[in-house]
């Protein structure tokens, strides 16, 4: 009987033992997850100066707008970049879009009234999906007179992740992009209230 029960007691010890074995090995299992799961998260953290000093160009508010260089419909070049110390706001548009058509006139008449306070367009066109002939006679009916650059090979498209069109950009006189509306159309008071903070930013 004392044998039996000795034998007992043994073997409940055992699978306690086994237990708390187990279990530890699944402590240190879920340790070392959760360890790797938070030096994952800190290694995919934005930096702090990326989205305050926009230092990585990321066509998203608080980062500095990606820099392009096209050819304009006028025949020149315009480089982005070089328009730092004026608020800019990037228009990606195709003749054949209807919302690009019905904001295009309200983007002009922003121009209008603030170009002289240090605002620039530039009216990027989707020419790979586009055409020049069918750029020129919307710029004609329109009668646009900020810079329409051409963006002949979809370059720009894709370092802006166009999504929509229209799509628009704010970037205020640092570069920094401050506001982003893909789709539209934008009212005119829409337009000119984004332009207002982007003409204050960088002042």
């Amino acid at each position: 009987m004392g044998f039996k029960a000795s034998q007992r007691s043994k073997g409940v010890i055992e699978k306690i033992l086994i237990q708390m074995k187990n279990r530890n090995r699944w402590m240190g299992v879920l340790t070392l997850t959760l360890i790797i799961g938070l030096a994952w998260i800190q290694m995919s953290a934005v930096p702090v100066a990326a989205t305050t000093g926009g230092a990585i160009p990321s066509p998203r508010e608080g980062f500095a707008a990606p820099d392009f260089t096209l050819g304009t419909l006028a025949g020149g070049e315009v480089t982005l970049s070089e328009l730092r110390g004026q608020a800019v706001l990037i228009n990606i548009w195709a003749s054949w879009c209807p919302p690009c058509r019905a904001e295009m006139p309200a983007i002009q008449a922003v121009y209008e009234k603030n170009r002289d306070r240090g605002l620039e367009v530039l009216a990027v066109n989707t020419t790979y999906q586009d055409s020049e002939r069918d750029a020129q006679a919307f710029v004609q009916e329109y009668g646009l007179t900020f810079p329409i650059p051409m963006d002949r090979d979809g370059g720009v498209s894709r370092q802006y992740q166009l999504r929509a069109l229209p799509s628009t950009f704010f970037v205020d006189r640092d570069g920094i992009i401050r506001k982003v509306v893909f789709g539209g159309p934008m009212s005119e008071t829409t337009i000119q209230t984004a332009v207002e903070e982007i003409l204050e930013e960088g002042s």
